[in-house]
């Protein structure tokens, strides 16, 4: 049972009081993965609201949700600065040493003529996360003093699109595996600037954890009536409407299935146009993408002048031989399973999805889910080379040069992240096929939502 917990009389008024609290009218939402258009209950702080048809996370309440945010935000920037500011790691062999910042794990590469994969890098571990950071500190501070700043609606629709890029945990394991491939052949040092990343790492998941957009979009916007007719427990689709993917508020669509949200003015679609042919044509770029980044060598290590050429799979193995069966099943899991099952889930399901009935729609919605999550974990192996590129330049004695497989891992993962979210899950509910079971063919008759 959820405990029920009431605010604070003097804390500010987007803390104090939750939407519910502020409105008389019943608050609609329209699932953003099967489109079933429900009616949004009281929350309290620690409870959260689902799509009855699809269990897809409609709402969550967190207490106090500007101030935490507020609070996470700055501590991220802090430790991000202190990151930044410090030695990362440092190594000695034959008593040469070298030591690195974290920003050269990126501008090395430059100098590799790998820009592309150079930019890769800051951004994702850098760049966005500051930016997603100084946009929340933005927001939650003109919420807290009830005046909302400039540019609020147009800073807070960006933060939903910065989310998926941001990689810095991802970036953590990278490390972790580096340090145990040269663990064995040098003497390592983690500084001060790692620990402070991996401080930043777990802030800046929770930053983005505590965000709650509903509650946020409410403070900035409010919340304009749904258009008149609406009914719950019915697809929107169906009823010339669609809920925006950014604010979570439904909008009535053009004749031409278009249109633009009232609230925060994200473009709106009755579905996302021509999302399989999309994400076709991003799967068999990345599928071609693959070849190359798993024939030709990701990093080159030379060793007493003899240089050694090593691909992915030659790098699960070595670690294998190394006795690091751990960290090699990380590799493969993260550089071979995930990227192939990835791309086998997608493409199954543009083959599947109009063929759907109402309890297997269901399970190909949990898969889509963890397609679209598990994607940016295969970046692993592309922050391992960024790591030991940077790190491990001692001439001819010991280097590590990137391979041209980095660029096409790493074009992998871009282009099977963008074709998860170029794929409509919506789609997989549109027209499905009548169930088997009685009971649950009476409730599809009926548009009652199936549990289980």
């Amino acid at each position: 049972m959820i405990k029920r917990r009431t605010l604070a009389v003097n804390a500010p008024l987007v803390d104090r009081l939750p939407p519910e609290a502020r409105t008389q009218r019943r608050r609609l939402r329209a699932c953003h993965e099967c489109d079933w258009v429900s009616a949004l209950p009281p929350l309290n702080s620690g409870e959260k609201a689902s799509c009855p048809r699809c269990s897809h996370v409609l709402v969550k309440r967190h207490r106090y949700p500007a101030q935490r945010s507020l609070a996470l935000a700055i501590a991220s920037l802090v430790a991000l600065m202190v990151a930044v500011s410090f030695p990362f790691i440092s190594f000695t062999v034959s008593g040469v040493s070298n030591r690195i910042e974290l920003t050269q794990t990126a501008t090395t590469l430059i100098g590799f003529h790998q820009p592309v994969v150079a930019i890769a890098v800051i951004m994702t571990i850098v760049v966005l996360p500051a930016v997603y950071l100084l946009g929340v500190f933005w927001l939650q501070l003109g919420l807290l003093r009830d005046r909302p700043l400039p540019y609020s609606r147009d800073i807070a629709r960006s933060l939903a699109h910065l989310t998926p890029w941001m990689m810095a945990d991802v970036f953590i394991i990278g490390a972790l595996v580096s340090l145990i491939k040269i663990a064995g052949l040098a003497d390592v040092q983690i500084g001060i600037s790692f620990w402070a990343f991996c401080a930043f790492a777990l802030l800046l998941l929770m930053t983005s954890q505590s965000l709650d957009a509903d509650w946020m979009w409410f403070s900035l916007e409010g919340e304009p009536l749904a258009p008149e007719g609406t009914q719950t427990g019915l697809p929107a689709g169906d009823q010339g409407l669609t809920g925006c993917p950014t604010c979570g508020l439904i909008n009535r669509l053009s004749p031409q299935g278009r249109g633009h949200c009232i609230r925060c003015h994200e473009k709106l679609h009755q579905r996302l146009p021509h999302s399989l042919q999309r994400t076709w044509a991003l799967l068999g770029a990345s599928a071609i993408m693959y070849i190359p980044a798993n024939v030709y060598p990701i990093m080159t290590t030379t060793s007493l002048g003899i240089s050694s050429p090593s691909t992915i799979i030659g790098g699960v193995v070595q670690l294998i031989q190394m006795g690091s069966w751990p960290i090699a099943a990380v590799i493969f899991i993260a550089s071979v399973i995930v990227p192939v099952g990835k791309l086998v889930a997608l493409i199954w399901l543009c083959l599947v999805v109009r063929r759907s009935s109402i309890l297997n729609a269901q399970s190909r919605t949990r898969l889509y889910r963890l397609t679209e999550f598990i994607g940016r974990w295969s970046m692993v192996d592309v922050f391992v080379v960024a790591i030991l590129v940077a790190l491990i330049r001692a001439g001819s004695l010991m280097s590590i040069t990137p391979g041209p497989a980095a660029l096409a891992f790493g074009s992998v993962v871009v282009l099977t992240m963008l074709a998860a979210m170029t794929f409509d899950p919506r789609l997989i509910w549109d027209t499905p096929l009548p169930p088997r079971n009685p009971l649950l063919r009476r409730k599809a008759a009926t548009k009652e939502p199936v549990d289980g």
